[in-house]
């Protein structure tokens, strides 16, 4: 006699749990407009993908829904905020502190002036992306926030002269 067949539950998606399947060809379109132009209307972006506004709606919102699109955001211009000095500032972090590098990069994260925290490998643990409003500035942010901290060991500081926006869509 055949040993019985364990039924295995089938996923079923739910409004909180949406199916995950992979990025068509629909979906890249709406990401890559969205990416150029985060506040397209609704009935733009769907005239502009030749789709029907409330499939384009229903897509949108399941991108949303799926954690695929995190937020909508607003690209300020720094200069004009008083901020127009910004640095990639390289960070080491000390070989005894590197069991709270994750907690070292959050914190990094919510101090004033700070744009986008990476956290990557090689010589370096972090990369820290910033903008002052002049060198004195970001001189008090590096040696306040990053050099005067017993986890850094070392920092090196880049410059930014201009930012070019990528497409934001992964090839």
């Amino acid at each position: 006699m055949p040993e019985p067949r364990s039924k295995k539950p089938v996923k079923r998606p739910t409004p909180s749990n949406p199916v995950q399947k992979p990025l068509d060809a629909v979906d890249r379109e709406i990401l890559s407009e969205l990416v150029r132009e985060g506040r397209l209307p609704n009935n733009v972006l769907a005239e502009r993908l030749g789709i029907a506004p409330s499939t384009c709606l229903m897509r949108t919102q399941n991108l949303v829904k799926r954690g695929v699109i995190r937020g909508f955001r607003a690209d300020v211009d720094h200069a004009k905020v008083g901020a127009g000095l910004q640095a990639m500032v390289s960070v080491r972090v000390r070989p005894g502190a590197r069991g709270a590098l994750l907690e070292f990069g959050k914190r990094l994260a919510h101090e004033p002036g700070v744009l986008n925290v990476y956290f990557v490998a090689g010589a370096f643990d972090f990369l820290v992306h910033v903008a002052a409003s002049d060198s004195e500035g970001l001189r008090d942010f590096v040696t306040q926030n990053l050099s005067a901290r017993p986890e850094t060991e070392s920092t090196q500081t880049s410059l930014v002269f201009e930012h070019f926006p990528g497409a934001g869509i992964p090839l």
